[in-house]
């Protein structure tokens, strides 16, 4: 198979077309790699339009979905980024080329371990382990946050640990309505949101909606 010519396919066929048009984030899909972000049975499905396995019911995004993610908020070279849910490594690796450094945390400790090792040419990454479903309280602030799995409620935690005009990315609701929304904290106590999409995708672990009950 031809990575090289289906990564160009990709871009122009998948991702340019959903009016993502950074052109420094095209360059970061044109550049990277996918399938060696993949398990090896998965490589032929690597630039395709869909959602790939990873392990324990966890899935790699589809690409547009990463890039659209990734045109909104926006990362430059001096940005701080906190990416929860480490999952394949490849939006990691897309954050730390883009950003001045990646903080990223997983809760499975086997998929951060492949992801590390996929990730060990970068200098820029720290690796944690946890859950981070409503919180990471590592009493830092970040200009951007990067949620790679749904919530029911976007928790108040991450959109606090925002420094002024940072981005928070994130879907969320309940399947199989959920919206992709960025929030820019525009002042201590405000956020400005833009909905980017409708979509659907998994929960984070111990992020999904909790259980109505009634008598």
């Amino acid at each position: 198979m031809n990575f090289d010519q289906a990564r160009f396919l990709m871009v122009e066929q998948q991702i340019r077309p959903w009016d993502i048009l950074d052109q420094k984030v095209l360059d970061q899909f044109l550049e990277t790699p996918r399938h060696e972000f993949v398990d090896d049975a998965n490589r032929a499905l690597a630039y395709t339009d869909i959602e790939l396995p990873i392990g324990h019911g966890e899935v790699m995004m589809a690409p547009k979905i990463e890039a659209k993610l990734l045109q909104a908020v926006d990362i430059d070279d001096s940005d701080t980024v906190l990416e929860i849910g480490t999952g394949s490594g490849f939006l990691t690796a897309l954050m730390a080329k883009l950003g001045k450094s990646v903080t990223t945390v997983e809760i499975h400790e086997d998929l951060q371990a492949i992801a590390k090792e996929r990730l060990k040419e970068f200098d820029n990454i720290e690796f944690y382990i946890g859950d981070g479903s409503e919180d990471w309280a590592d009493s830092k602030q970040y200009d951007v946050i990067v949620l790679t799995g749904s919530v029911a409620e976007i928790p108040q935690a991450y959109k606090e640990k925002l420094n002024l005009g940072g981005r928070l990315a994130v879907i969320c609701g309940q399947s199989p309505a959920m919206t992709a929304e960025v929030l820019t904290r525009i002042s201590e106590g405000e956020w400005e949101t833009e909905p980017l999409f409708e979509t659907d995708l998994k929960p984070l672990v111990n992020a999904e909606a909790k259980a109505q009950f009634s008598l």
